[in-house]
């Protein structure tokens, strides 16, 4: 009996070693179950590329640290602005032209709308970067963007009464905002849908890149694939630490407030707007939005584009300050009093910033196993749909005919 005992014990040891030694040779086949693509991060990016990927066919996981649709990121915050007379660069508007167009698809699919088209309308001392760059991509690419003298912005756009009269004014018209939680849930859903196995709550604490396929282990579990695709956002860093490109972390606010005439700031009324400060830097703002169907707060939405303090993404501030919410009040205090009333809301979200504030999207050097989008920089949301098309591309075929050439780590 003892000796059984013993052979038992002996048998179970040799069988844990040889396993152990069957995925350290890079043998995947034996896995209880195995994927074509592992997405870490299941927020903007992640969701788009398990959408993409599960419209071709792949078996996909998404492991997400928090609950999917969470406001511990950068997706937080109801809505976001899209454009396209992209003043951070020209290269981005053809991505531009092709997330608009994947934007449309996904309303079409779902039986549910996601875009709203109000128009930019755009202020900012003569000779300003980022109007000059704003009418240089449009005219690159034959884009609509009307040049409006002050006299008539101020009748058009009363609102906006302490605008200096020697400043100008452009007005984008094919421009508006997305809901970013509705999106976000809509792609998901699709994907799980089709298959897409989604774990939330499921922290990657360590991942193995191996010459047949990658190994991740969470919290709860090991999981395997043939490839991974990594949109951890603020979290690229602890996750990609071999990248050694610094992505600064940092704590933003947005605000929405009461104004003095709801009715004039609602959707369909009043536009998106920028508002480029000589001292503060850039401020943005969308119409208020009433509908049942959209989440988050109440009231009239801003904030402040200028970087605010570099955080530990695991260890961030959620608790608002006088200081916080004076961000936000300086462009209503100088330039719109009518919409300087109450706060209704305050929430934070968090920029990761690339060095150069661009986006990176690449493989991981010398293994084209591991894909990776980060560096959103605060002005990321609006590709999403495009970019979780380049990232299937990328995890399916190795390749993406979309022009991301300059996005990738080569720059660096």
């Amino acid at each position: 009996y003892n000796s059984l005992m013993i052979d038992g014990f002996s048998l179970v040891f040799i069988f844990v070693i040889t396993i152990k030694d069957y995925f350290r040779n890079d043998n995947m086949d034996c896995c209880l179950e195995h994927f074509d693509t592992i997405i870490v991060g299941g927020g903007s990016m992640g969701a788009a590329a398990a959408y993409h990927l599960a419209q071709r066919g792949a078996k996909v996981l998404v492991l997400e640290q928090f609950d999917f649709i969470h406001d511990n990121g950068a997706h937080g915050g109801q809505s976001r602005i899209i454009r396209k007379a992209y003043f951070e660069h020209p290269d981005y508007v053809p991505l531009l032209l092709r997330a608009y167009q994947n934007w449309a698809d996904l309303e079409q699919k779902t039986a549910e709308k996601v875009y709203h088209e109000t128009g930019i309308v755009y202020f900012g001392a003569k000779g300003d970067e980022l109007l000059e760059n704003t009418k240089a991509s449009a005219e690159l690419y034959n884009l609509k963007l009307d040049i409006l003298e002050m006299d008539f912005a101020k009748k058009q756009y009363p609102i906006f009464s302490e605008i200096p009269n020697d400043w100008q004014c452009l007005f984008e018209p094919e421009a508006g905002f997305l809901l970013v939680e509705k999106c976000i849930r809509l792609m998901l859903q699709e994907a799980i849908k089709m298959g897409t196995v989604a774990k939330a709550r499921e922290k990657v604490v360590s991942w193995e890149a191996m010459e047949k396929g990658v190994q991740v282990s969470t919290e709860k579990g090991i999981y395997t694939a043939d490839k991974i695709v990594f949109t951890a956002g603020a979290w690229t860093n602890q996750l990609l630490s071999a990248l050694k490109i610094p992505l600064k972390v940092t704590r933003q606010i947005l605000g929405w407030v009461r104004p003095d005439d709801w009715e004039a700031f609602k959707l369909g009324n009043f536009p998106c707007w920028f508002v480029s400060d000589v001292e503060q830097g850039l401020y943005y703002g969308m119409p208020i939005v009433e509908k049942e169907s959209v989440s988050g707060a109440l009231g009239l939405k801003l904030g402040a584009h200028h970087h605010g303090a570099v955080v530990n993404p695991d260890q961030v501030n959620r608790n608002i300050s006088a200081a916080d919410e004076a961000d936000f009040r300086y462009v209503l205090e100088k330039y719109i009093p009518s919409a300087n009333g109450d706060t209704l809301a305050v929430k934070t979200c968090l920029y990761a910033n690339s060095p150069d504030e661009h986006f990176i999207i690449d493989f991981l050097p010398d293994n084209q196993r591991v894909v990776f989008a980060c560096g959103f920089s605060g002005h990321g949301f609006k590709f999403a749909s495009v970019i979780g098309e380049i990232l299937a591309d990328m995890a399916m075929y190795g390749k993406t005919d979309l022009p991301v050439d300059f996005l990738s780590l080569r720059r660096f």
